[in-house]
């Protein structure tokens, strides 16, 4: 049989009819350990470039955000935006700080001004704009800056410290500075898999994989309403059965990655009075109806290297037999849906 061969599968539908279902078992070698890393990431979006070409812009005031307005030697005019106490403070986290608020249509309420619209703009252009409104006074000295940034945020949710919203203010939201707000990553977060949402569309970002290219974190600016979701690796893992000495859920390193020689090592290796060595297998897709098998002879000298390069999904199985195939073939009847017999003979004359 060559490599990239596949099995006949026969499979009953929903309705019951027999259909044919090509299940591959392929060996893993060289060339297909080098097709599965450049094979692009799916469901997600592979293309992180319209991630990484926008740039930080300043930050423009919007409904909600909070004002401090001072005119200089005029601290009545301070006053009207404390509620009458220049030292005031919210009562409860959730209460606006003191200051003008920006109602839903971008407008402000100043004292000599009545209401003018600021939504839209930067603080030095909405000083601008309240200088020239204010024609009561004679050259008054205006200085505006945001005292509660309450209209753009983000989302962080996952392994982090402090999940939850993170307000976006004058600083750029990258993605570093997010992760640093809500905290830090927890030890269990899974660098290699963080998705980042936005308009409609997943990004899945690898910063292992951008640190090894030169790409920095920092380089993805967060929008106003994105969530960013930091995966556990304990939801990417892969399950480890069969002839080793303990049956396991093999869960990735700290960058993320699991190879096939680290599954292996988590499981207690091969199980030496029991396993067959040239019968590795790994499962792919088992709860798909289009499942993918790969095949590991280990009793090859070279074997070792490319289990150490063979890497892994989450929830692939990892099944070391042991005489002939007959475990294999009982495995498969548990975990692929609706198969049948006739794999049990397909797989066989693979040997």
């Amino acid at each position: 049989m060559s490599p990239n061969a596949t099995l006949p599968v026969s499979a009953a539908t929903t309705d019951h009819a027999a259909v044919q279902l090509p299940v591959p078992v392929r060996e893993i070698d060289v060339s297909l350990v080098q097709q599965l890393h450049d094979a692009p990431a799916t469901p997600f979006e592979s293309d992180l470039s319209p991630l990484l070409s926008d740039t930080a812009q300043p930050y423009v005031i919007g409904p909600g955000d909070v004002l401090q307005i001072t005119v200089w030697d005029h601290p009545e005019l301070d006053a009207a935006g404390t509620g009458g106490g220049l030292n005031s403070t919210p009562a409860r986290p959730a209460d606006p700080a003191a200051g003008f608020v920006v109602n839903s249509a971008g407008e402000v309420q100043f004292p000599y001004i009545g209401k003018l619209r600021v939504g839209g703009e930067t603080t030095d252009e909405a000083q601008s704009a309240i200088t020239k409104a204010l024609t009561y006074f004679k050259n008054p000295q205006v200085t505006v800056r945001i005292a509660s940034f309450r209209s753009k945020q983000v989302y962080v949710e996952g392994e982090v410290h402090t999940p939850g919203i993170q307000p976006i203010n004058d600083v750029p939201m990258t993605l570093y500075e997010a992760v640093n707000r809500a905290g830090g990553f927890e030890p269990s977060a899974d660098e290699s898999r963080l998705v980042l949402v936005r308009g409609g569309k997943s990004y899945q970002v690898d910063l292992t994989a951008m640190r090894d290219q030169k790409i920095s974190g920092s380089q993805i600016v967060l929008k106003n309403g994105d969530v960013l979701r930091v995966t556990s690796r304990d939801q990417n893992g892969a399950y480890v059965m069969g002839e080793v000495n303990k049956p396991t859920f093999a869960t990735p390193l700290r960058d993320g990655t699991l190879t096939l020689s680290d599954a292996l090592t988590q499981a207690g290796s091969l199980n030496n009075n029991s396993a067959d060595a040239g019968q590795i297998f790994v499962i792919r897709g088992s709860k798909s109806t289009t499942p993918q098998i790969y095949h590991l002879d280990a009793a090859s000298p070279i074997a070792m290297v490319l289990a150490n390069q063979f890497e892994l999904l989450p929830n692939d199985v990892v099944y070391i037999d042991g005489n002939g195939l007959v475990r294999l073939s009982r495995v498969l009847s548990l975990l692929l849906p609706a198969i049948n017999a006739g794999l049990t003979g397909a797989v066989v004359a693979h040997e």
